[in-house]
């Protein structure tokens, strides 16, 4: 049983899995299945500055951080006791063209020689960590939420602005993908 754990689950058990908790989230309590709210109930709890964006009962929303608290708990202690020690796996054709641009680690979950701190003080990685990641989380508070709220609990409750979200991350995605990241990787 602790070796079936500790392979990847399919597209087709993880993925239900994860939608189930839509429903389960409104039936239960009417909540939203969401994650980037979270760090909004943080600052609301922890900065006592008169910041408008952050006046309102965040103790309505104290379920959120206990959502996220057992997220983080639980990735503990699958890195902990359930870790598949094998390497990752990625298509041939992506490890060929990665090599291209000169990416030849790419055994952990990221390619290790893009994300490292020695990467981070070179162009390449000033463009992919620190830009990056004030774009995720910039991109995150413009939208009104992250991906996977939008995506997975905006559609399934038939927003339009998630399905507008949604086009948007993929759209972005893609050209990322095929046009911005090969510009990058050559820095």
């Amino acid at each position: 049983m602790l070796e079936w754990l500790k392979q990847p689950w399919p597209w087709y058990v993880a993925g239900p899995l994860i939608g189930l908790m839509v429903p389960l989230l409104l039936i239960v309590g009417n909540k939203s299945f969401g994650i980037s709210s979270s760090l909004r109930h943080i600052c609301a709890a922890c900065i006592p500055a008169n910041i408008p964006f952050f006046r309102y009962n965040w103790r309505n929303e104290i379920w959120n951080l206990f959502f996220v608290a057992g997220i983080l708990l639980g990735g503990v202690i699958t890195a902990s006791f359930l870790s598949n020690t094998d390497p990752v796996s990625i298509n041939p054709k992506l490890a060929t063209e990665l090599a291209g641009y000169g990416v030849t680690n790419t055994e952990g979950l990221v390619p290790g020689d893009l994300f490292n701190w020695q990467s981070l003080f070179t162009i390449r990685g000033v463009v992919l960590i620190v830009i990056g990641g004030f774009l995720v989380g910039f991109g995150t508070r413009y939208a009104g939420g992250c991906t996977s709220g939008h995506a997975i609990m905006g559609l399934s409750t038939l927003q339009w602005p998630s399905l507008a979200a949604t086009i948007s991350f993929m759209a972005g995605g893609f050209i990322v993908a095929n046009l911005l990241l090969p510009v990058i990787l050559k820095l």
